[in-house]
């Protein structure tokens, strides 16, 4: 028995309608990565989720003096923030010391983060669409030699 016309049409627009939601990856570019020592970790976050410990999108990628390239696979199209932090003693936490200063380099979408209080959702806030896009940002040392070429200084002298 062949299928009424509308419900063939709706089946057609359910998977043309499936296919249009699903998107490429968010590759996040960090800048500023001062050693090789670690892993760089990712999350990408909506509004309800950010500045948690953890996002329903993340990834990691061995530190890279210098910079560091995470490539974050299926996130959806949507209104987002990226955190990130060198994780140099790959302990999945960042580590902080007196009053909660973090030790370990950190960063967010939009270069939100100006060391004094954590950033707000709107200054880090971007969309992402259902294509491939990339994503750039600056990791911030608060505590410690604060660039790759500052640390390899610190540690190379005699």
């Amino acid at each position: 028995m062949p299928l009424p016309l509308v419900l063939v049409a709706t089946a057609v627009y359910a998977a043309t309608d499936s296919a249009a939601t699903e998107s490429g990856p968010i590759v996040v570019e960090v800048g500023n990565v001062r050693n090789d020592r670690g892993v760089v970790r990712v999350s990408i976050c909506p509004k309800d989720r950010f500045l948690a410990d953890s996002c329903p999108w993340e990834g990691n990628a061995p530190a890279h003096s210098g910079a560091t390239r995470v490539t974050v696979d299926h996130v959806p199209p949507g209104d987002y923030a990226i955190q990130a932090f060198h994780d140099e003693n790959d302990d999945n936490a960042v580590d902080r010391g007196i009053f909660g200063i973090p030790k370990e380099g950190v960063g967010f979408s939009r270069d939100s983060f100006t060391g004094l209080s954590s950033p707000k959702w709107h200054n880090a806030m971007f969309t992402h669409g259902p294509q491939p896009q990339t994503i750039r940002l600056q990791m911030r040392y608060m505590l410690g030699p604060s660039s790759p070429q500052a640390w390899r200084q610190h540690h190379h002298a005699g």
